[in-house]
């Protein structure tokens, strides 16, 4: 029988969704997902490593994405870039009455004006002021970007909490969550059990927030989002390999970008883009284990936890954490799971 929408279905009681991060990175709960469900503190997670295991995190930092402003008519707009694609120029959703037509001009911030070139999808393609870098312009005059799940506008605590604590590589405009509980305490433990850490990049876009449309899955189309894996990653994977070690995806964008580079063979390092879309029945090449939040329903990311634990093994992990009371989403709490190639 083919997959369809409502195989990734649950009921969330709205409470459970996080609206604000704990005091403490590492005071989030760990749902550690096996055989048996284990309700343990994210503190607790270097208790789970072992020695000659290696972590992969995605260094990426989140953009100042969201901007506000108006047309040249005088209407309001609301701009969120989903990724840069030069040092000028963009693809961005616009929130407005009326859609920009190309070649109009948008003011942004009050401070500097856009051209909007066109059409990408469902996305405006930008062209911003060429006399300065669009990182910068947008870390000036921006706002960071909570997700839609978010009832509130992001504070000055988010200006901190909304990055991991390896963040160094700005081009995302959502964070890689799965990162945020860790903090410097927990890496430290992590290599005093005898593992490594290593490293990559992937952008995360605004389309990560985006809904699947289509009851039958085969007809969904993945948004596409860069990412870069360095030579130093490749060598870290083959020598824990070598050694007999688990390779653990902090978070499905650092899975996501292993999966990728490895689907044309054995993993190479170097930079691309991928709309992968994994599915339950896919064929995990790199990943052994993975540190992950809990994801909204009938998301590309439930199927993709779904795929790497087995789907009765998630909708018995979920069914526990909302009995249990975890919290749910970006700010809420994590799951360790296991890969397992056997599971339906």
């Amino acid at each position: 029988m083919p997959l369809t929408l409502n195989d990734f279905d649950y009921e969330l009681p709205p409470e459970l969704i996080a609206q604000a991060p704990l005091a403490e990175r590492s005071a989030s709960r760990l749902l550690i997902v096996g055989e048996t469900l284990d309700d343990r503190q994210f503190s607790d997670l270097p208790d789970y490593v072992r020695p000659g295991d290696l972590l992969v995190f995605n260094d990426t930092r989140v953009l100042h994405a969201r901007l506000h402003g108006i047309k040249a008519s005088g209407g309001q707009i609301e701009v969120l870039i989903e990724r840069p694609i030069g040092p000028h120029e963009a693809l961005a959703q616009i929130r407005s009455s009326k859609s920009p037509k190309p070649g109009s001009t948008l003011r942004l911030a009050d401070a500097f004006d856009v051209t909007v070139l066109g059409r990408v999808g469902e996305f405006f393609h930008l062209r911003f002021p060429e006399h300065e870098d669009l990182v910068q312009l947008l870390e000036r005059h921006g706002k960071l970007p909570l997700p839609p799940y978010i009832q509130r506008a992001a504070g000055d605590a988010d200006e901190s909490r909304y990055q991991t604590v390896y963040a160094r590589a700005p081009g995302s405009v959502a964070a890689p969550t799965a990162g945020l509980h860790f903090d410097q305490s927990v890496l430290d433990r992590v290599a005093a059990r005898g593992a490594s850490c290593a490293w990559l990049t992937l952008h995360v876009g605004a389309g990560t927030f985006q809904p699947v449309r289509v009851d039958d899955l085969g007809e969904h189309r993945m948004h596409c989002e860069r990412y870069v894996i360095p030579q130093e990653t490749v060598d870290a994977i083959a020598a824990t390999r070598a050694a007999g070690g688990r390779v653990i995806a902090v978070g499905t964008t650092s899975m996501r970008a292993l999966e990728a580079a490895a689907q044309e063979g054995p993993l190479a390092a170097g930079s691309g883009e991928t709309e992968i879309f994994i599915l339950p029945g896919f064929r995990f090449r790199v990943v052994d284990a993975l540190v992950t939040n809990f994801h909204l329903p009938k998301s590309t990311l439930l199927m993709l936890v779904s795929a790497f634990a087995g789907m009765d093994t998630m909708r018995q992990a979920y069914r526990h954490a909302i009995a249990q009371g975890y919290r749910f989403f970006s700010y809420g709490d994590a799951m360790l799971l296991t890969r397992n190639d056997n599971a339906v």
